[in-house]
């Protein structure tokens, strides 16, 4: 997206830059409100499912607070390639988080409808978060290779240079594009596959267990679908470059335009379908946020007029 610093009017960037801010900012007060819900109920805090679940909406909100900053910085002061680097760094890292993370919740899901006599002694928090830290560690990997490869490469006094703070620029090297495409298929194809597998796993106990237990099975089959649909535009992310040159070369006087429509299509607006797709679908989460940000007025209001309602005699 930030490279199309030197092409767009002073008007035009400043709206795309106030059109990011205004996303990110209602987005991430959107993702804030669910941490807050989280962190004020022990309930959540003692359940694995939620602890993954509140780590994808933190590291989406990280990712989409360094990604706006990047941008706006891009547009309005140089950037050297020391600290380029360490932004990248974090979006990279983050990127590669989620699509784990998802993975991660739906074998969660699996082993609590598909084995759910061994459900507590697998899904623990201390291996929840055993399992977060491994999943910033496989995604750092990548993310601090690319940057190895460059002081490899690359003169040190690279690194004093002002740059274009976008991947494509920084990381433009050979290896940096074989790296980058192995790394993404791997991803990718384990992500997918894990999907596919946990949600046929998943199908058939739904059609074996008894018709008490279809509902938790059916509603556990519909979250690792909707994991899958949420994978795919996660990965928008990975294809925008392909996307960005196949619009751009059927369009080329709408460059800036379609640069900053997938920005926002692949990069801003999927940070806010972890709320909407569990947050709002699950009814001890989403009660308890309404106990916090909607209800209490409405419910005080409801008490104090039955207590004002005289009794018939």
């Amino acid at each position: 997206m930030n490279t199309t610093k030197r092409q767009d009017s002073l008007n035009d960037a400043f709206t795309k830059n106030f059109v990011s801010f205004a996303f990110g900012f209602i987005i991430n007060c959107i993702n804030g409100m669910f941490v807050y819900t989280y962190f004020k109920s022990v309930v959540f805090q003692q359940d694995p499912r939620y602890v993954l679940y509140i780590h994808l909406v933190i590291n989406d909100m990280i990712m989409l607070t360094v990604t706006v900053i990047l941008q706006i910085l891009t547009y309005t002061v140089p950037l050297s390639f020391a600290p380029c680097c360490v932004m990248l760094l974090i979006t990279i890292t983050t990127n590669k988080n989620s699509p784990l993370n998802l993975a991660g919740m739906a074998v969660e899901r699996y082993i609590a409808v598909c084995r759910p006599l061994h459900h507590s002694q697998l899904c623990t928090v201390q291996r929840a978060y055993a399992l977060i830290a491994l999943i910033w560690a496989v995604s750092f990997i990548p993310s601090i290779s690319d940057v190895i490869i460059l002081l490899i490469i690359q003169p040190l006094s690279v690194f004093m240079k002002n740059v274009i703070c976008y991947p494509s620029s920084v990381y433009n090297t050979p290896y940096h594009e074989t790296q980058s495409l192995v790394v993404q298929v791997l991803l990718f194809s384990f992500v997918f596959l894990t999907l596919i597998i946990t949600y046929l796993k998943v199908l058939c106990a739904a059609r074996a267990v008894s018709s008490s237990n279809q509902a938790s099975a059916k509603n556990a089959r519909n979250t690792i679908l909707l994991h899958g649909v949420q994978l795919l535009i996660c990965m928008l992310s990975y294809i925008s470059p392909f996307i960005n040159l196949m619009l751009v070369t059927a369009w080329p006087h709408k460059r800036t335009v379609i640069l900053f429509t997938t920005f926002l299509f692949t990069n801003l607006l999927p940070r806010l379908l972890s709320p909407l797709i569990y947050g709002v679908r699950d009814q001890k989460l989403s009660s308890h946020f309404r106990l916090h940000f909607g209800c209490k007025g409405v419910k005080s209001r409801g008490k104090s007029r039955k207590r004002t309602v005289p009794e018939k005699h």
